[in-house]
Order: C-alpha cells, then structure tokens, then sequence
C-alpha cells in the first residue's frame, strides 16, 4: 500500500505554524506582481518538510507527487520535490536507468507546467534530477535540454538550466556546461537568474576551475549584470576581485561582498 496524498498532507498541516507563515509569505515575495505571487505557505522550516520526506518518500508514488505539485501550497511542492530527488538517487544507486529517466521525464513536465516555480523548489531538485541524468548520459547531450532551457520565456526553466549544470561541476569537475549556460543568461533581466549564475561560476572556481573562471571574467565582465559579477567573484582574494569589479559595469560597487 503506497503513501497516499492525504496521509503525507496530514503530516504537514499538522506542523503548520501561522506566524511562521506570515514571514515566508514575505520572504518568498507572495504579493501582487512578484515572482512568488499567489504562492500559500504554512510556515512549516525546512528540517520538519524533510522528516516528513523521510518517512514517506519510499512508498509515494507519482500520482501522489502530481497531485501535491499541483497545489498552491508552497511547501506540498516542495516535500513532492524532496521525496522525487530521494527516488532518483535510489533509482541511480541501483541502476535504474528507465525509472531514472521516468523521474527526468515527470520532472521536466511538471516544470514546463509552471510547478516548479519559486528558487528554492528548483535549488533544492534540479541539480540532482536533471544535472544528474544528463550527465550520466555523457557527451554533449546535456545541451539538447538545457540550451532551450536557458532560452525559455519562464524564469524558472531559465533557472533550472543554470541551476543542473552543479552537479557537473561537483560531481565530474565538468565546467562547460556551467560556462555556457550562465554565458547564455548573461544578459537576463531578472536578478534571480544574476545570483544563480553568478552562484555557478563561483562553484567553477571553487571547485577547480579557477582558470575557467577567470577567463569566463575577462571576456564578459564589463557586460555582466552587477550582482552575477560580485557573485562569481566572491571566493577569489582581494586583489583579483577588485580587478574584476574594476572591469564590471559601471556604478559597480568596488566591494564584492553580497
């Protein structure tokens, strides 16, 4: 008998905290005209969403995960999200090719239908789910689905691009596709993508790839919206990151702290 989805939203109204609530509400920029709007929250912290994941993620199915990823509940989705990233690495630890690829295909459907749809349910899954399936398949197959990713009208798609090219950069020290997704989204205009790319090309350095980062840098700089630059440069030393604020568009802050 599987976890049904009334068993596992039981489990979460049963921690919601309406003070709580109010201040995610804020956090996640719920009002009229932002990126969050409409989103409901009930104010439940992170640590007791993953408690919750841990002990129905085994046995929930996708047809439970559709229904909580339709909700307007912010933290249905996600839980939902949590217990599908839990499923695909078990289904990569075993080998399971077509259950691995059943998870990359829901994944991507649900994103295209707009549920996955505030950074954090994208953080917290598309570095596991799509970076990890795209890489295991090797070669350049990653681009076919991340470059009209990065090209698509919806932020979060847009952001998910970004977001999968981490576990090439962590997992294989693999920094093309970190280098040309955030070169693709250099000139976006929302600042969530600014930190997201930013984010990735200060991974690159920190994870090995300094050299890529620094020519990643020189070409572009001058063009890159002012948050990605002090993002990406944030782990170098001082000398280097005054240089490279030097460079960055003008009215830059010379300080490269976010």
């Amino acid at each position: 008998m599987t976890s049904s989805y009334s068993a596992i939203t039981k489990d979460l109204q049963a921690l919601r905290n309406p003070e709580k609530a109010k201040l995610l509400q804020r956090f996640f920029k719920t009002g009229k005209g932002q990126y969050g709007e409409g989103d409901v929250f009930l104010g439940i912290v992170v640590p007791k969403q993953r408690e919750v994941v841990k002990k129905h993620w085994k046995k929930a199915g996708l047809a439970d995960l559709q229904q909580m990823l339709s909700s307007k509940i912010h933290e249905y989705r996600l839980v939902a999200l949590l217990m599908l990233v839990e499923q695909y690495k078990q289904a990569e630890k075993e080998k399971d090719r077509a259950r691995c690829k059943a998870i990359f295909d829901f994944y991507l459907k649900q994103a295209g239908a707009g549920r996955i749809n505030n950074w954090d349910l994208v953080d917290s899954s598309a570095p596991y789910i799509v970076g990890g399936y795209l890489h295991a398949l090797g070669g350049e197959e990653w681009k076919k689905v991340l470059v009209p990713l990065a090209k698509s009208e919806k932020l979060w798609e847009r952001r998910i691009a970004v977001l999968a090219t981490l576990y090439f950069t962590v997992k294989g020290q693999h920094y093309e596709p970190a280098r040309q997704m955030c070169e693709m989204v250099l000139q976006d205009s929302h600042d969530l993508m600014h930190k997201a790319s930013g984010w990735m090309l200060r991974e690159v350095g920190k994870r090995g790839g300094e050299g890529v980062l620094r020519e990643f840098l020189d070409q572009h700089a001058k063009r890159m919206p002012r948050t990605m630059l002090r993002y990406a440069i944030e782990r170098m030393d001082e000398k280097s990151r005054e240089k490279y604020m030097q460079k960055g568009p003008k009215g830059a802050k010379r300080s490269a702290r976010t």
